[in-house]
């Protein structure tokens, strides 16, 4: 008999709160997502916590919970583990700071400033990695490196440094004004430094001279936020006795799979938002599965979370369309087609609400679902509403994802 595999789709942000333009309804009750509705009709439905009591509902606590590593124990900041998936060697007394490219507004001083895109208008890699390269050229080397990343996530490492920094994700202040926000504690004044000098330096880049002329958002500023230690991650084969694979295009996720020694799989075209390459991702989990000798893969869609902090209700819905059509549908097509059992876990990672424009720590709704273990009876349709009437609560992830893996 053919071993059994492991396949999580993860769904960043895909649960939500009643939408008043949806008539009381959220995103995942409105999509239309056949194919997850008919395993969860077959498999078992109700709701986890992924953020524990007294955490931040930061997608890198609740993603590191799903894989299966309680965050109040291997939790270390966001930060170091983008850095991972960066390539960064962090050494012990190093901190890894998480660093954005913003648009800000044009009111002075910057204190007075309103954070108007977290993301620079989801700025290309090309225009990125020419602006976090001048940033380095000019503010880095005293104490401080800035590392390129993807889009407009990148990374600043603080050489002989410790914890102590308050500091606020961008995202949670959208449209708002950054006094009240800003860096502050053992580092503050000097990271809010950097940030200012920054903005002198960006603001009339020719990179963002050519942004604005297209009618784009330009990356005026870098935010500062997500500090960390370097993290020490048990191996996932150890812990859990199956070869593990990531498919994500966010370092924080790759990261994760890079500390915890699990194949991270590239795949073309993967942005981390509702235009990403579906199609790939599931293709590559497929791969890893059959051809490459996984036992386990862990597949992360960004895209309804972006669509949460920009609010943008259609394409929220559109993203967990296109989950369930290319993604879950194309998987288990394939593996039944060849005839081997699997377990599938369906879940988001925590809540980002359209009217809010940031995470929340609110349970989320699951779908667990096995191959040869289909049973009737459960609700036909996997949303916030139906999960919370089965009465199947999970309080701690680690009890769930248990549960999933130790299912035969």
């Amino acid at each position: 008999m053919e071993k059994r595999k492991y396949i999580v789709i993860l769904g960043d942000g895909m649960a939500d709160l009643p939408c008043d333009a949806l008539g009381g309804k959220t995103p995942l009750e409105v999509a239309d997502k056949p194919r997850i509705d008919a395993l969860c009709a077959r498999g078992e439905l109700g709701l986890v916590k992924t953020v524990p009591d007294g955490m931040k509902p930061g997608s890198d606590v609740a993603n590191l919970a799903v894989m299966g590593y309680p965050p109040a124990k291997f939790y270390s900041g966001r930060s170091p583990l983008e850095a991972l998936s960066m390539g960064i060697d962090l050494a012990d007394d190093d901190i890894a700071v998480r660093c954005n490219l913003v648009t800000l507004s044009d009111d002075e001083p910057y204190e007075n400033k309103i954070m108007k895109d977290y993301s620079a208008g989801e700025i290309s890699n090309e225009e990125a990695k020419i602006l976090v390269e001048y940033v380095q050229e000019n503010l880095g080397g005293e104490g401080e490196d800035f590392f390129n990343g993807v889009s407009y996530r990148h990374c600043m490492v603080k050489h002989r440094a410790e914890l102590g920094t308050e500091l606020t994700p961008p995202h949670d202040i959208s449209d708002k004004c950054v006094n009240g926000h800003l860096p502050k504690g053992l580092y503050g004044e000097r990271m809010l430094s950097l940030m200012k000098k920054s903005y002198d330096l960006l603001k009339d880049h020719p990179v963002n001279k050519a942004r604005i002329a297209a009618g784009k958002n330009p990356a005026n500023s870098i935010w500062l936020w997500g500090e960390g230690t370097r993290p020490a991650l048990q191996p996932f084969d150890k812990s859990f006795g199956l070869k593990g694979a990531v498919i994500s295009a966010v370092d924080l996720v790759k990261g994760i799979g890079v500390g915890a020694g699990m194949n991270v799989i590239d795949v073309p075209g993967a942005t981390g938002t509702y235009e990403t390459n579906f199609d790939g991702k599931a293709e590559a989990a497929v791969k890893a599965l059959t051809e490459d000798g996984c036992d386990y893969v862990y597949v992360h869609m960004e895209a309804p979370d972006e669509c949460g902090h920009q609010g943008d209700l259609e394409h929220k819905i559109l993203s967990i369309e296109l989950i369930d059509n290319k993604v879950v549908s194309y998987i288990c097509d394939a593996l039944n087609g060849k005839g081997i059992p699997f377990s599938m876990l369906i879940m988001p990672d925590h809540p980002t609400p359209l009217k809010l424009k940031t995470h929340t720590s609110d349970p989320v709704p699951f779908v667990l679902y096995r191959s040869d273990g289909e049973k009737a009876g459960s609700p036909s349709k996997m949303c916030e509403k139906t999960a919370a009437a089965t009465g199947v609560y999970y309080p701690e992830c680690h009890d769930l994802i248990s549960k999933f893996l130790g299912g035969k």
